[in-house]
């Protein structure tokens, strides 16, 4: 039963130190009396794996909003993850449900087309885009974004950071530069559920380099079963906080561990 788990696992793309280990704790249970007791064991190793996947998914994390406005929401991640969009969806979710006045900062002077894009999404959504086009440093624009939010009377600020398609140390300097002037309440990291095996690794230095505070999967209604989501929640130790589901203004929703483990295993 457990080989059959764990070719689920791999093919679902889960890093392979978090199958081993995963498969450890299963066995542990399984081996014990709980599936003795039961009227049909394979039924019951199926029940485990599902438990233990969910508990490895861990709670879906809320978005911490205390203390006074403007709240910051930081979003980071490699190019062509969906930040853009994220952000766009994301600010339209808490407008609707926490009657926030949100303010999406244009802060990806490198894409050319990523200050186009947030700007007709915000027109679309009828969410105002902070921009300042792509001559001004990133961290400059944060600066201003947050002043022109205080006067305005904002809420709640995202920052759509650049992507590259690479790691590399600019990258991660300029992310350090806007998280010191900004302090963001949030920094959540965006990754596509398609990454692979390259998913603990991006994961893994975000958080090592930015401090990242929850992750969002994006694209989860694609063919990816998810396992991405596996390896970077055990490598980093953060919280899901939403997924991605789609293609319209409002397919982002809470993440839900259950659903998820389902479908990594093929079940859903």
């Amino acid at each position: 039963a457990l080989r059959e788990v764990r070719l689920a696992l791999l093919e679902a793309d889960v890093n392979f130190k978090v199958v081993k280990q995963f498969l450890a704790n299963v066995r542990e249970r399984a081996v014990g009396a709980e599936v003795a007791r039961s009227l049909t064991p394979s039924q019951q190793v199926v029940k485990i794996v599902h438990e233990e996947l969910v508990a490895l998914l861990g709670e879906p994390g809320k978005l911490d909003l205390s203390g006074a406005p403007p709240h910051v929401i930081m979003l980071v991640g490699l190019q062509g993850s969906g930040k853009t969009t994220t952000g766009a969806k994301l600010a339209q979710w808490l407008r609707k449900r926490s009657k926030h006045r949100p303010l999406l900062v244009a802060a990806d002077t490198y894409r050319p087309a990523a200050i186009t894009q947030l700007e007709v999404l915000g027109r679309q959504l009828e969410i105002p885009v902070y921009s300042e086009g792509n001559k001004t440093p990133p961290p400059e624009i944060c600066r201003k974004a947050l002043k022109h939010a205080e006067k305005e009377g904002h809420t709640l600020v995202l920052l759509d950071t650049a992507g590259r398609l690479h790691i590399d140390d600019d990258m991660m300097g300029e992310l350090q530069k806007i998280k010191e002037i900004t302090r963001p309440a949030e920094v959540l990291l965006v990754a596509d559920a398609m990454t692979g095996q390259d998913a603990v690794r991006v994961a893994d230095q975000f958080n090592q380099k930015v401090g990242i505070t929850g992750l969002i999967l994006t694209k989860v209604d694609g063919d990816a079963r998810g396992g991405a989501a596996i390896s970077m929640r055990s490598v980093t130790g953060v919280p899901i906080k939403f997924v991605g589901v789609g293609e319209k203004a409002d397919a982002i929703e809470p993440f839900h561990p259950d659903r998820l483990s389902s479908r990594i295993l093929g079940m859903g």
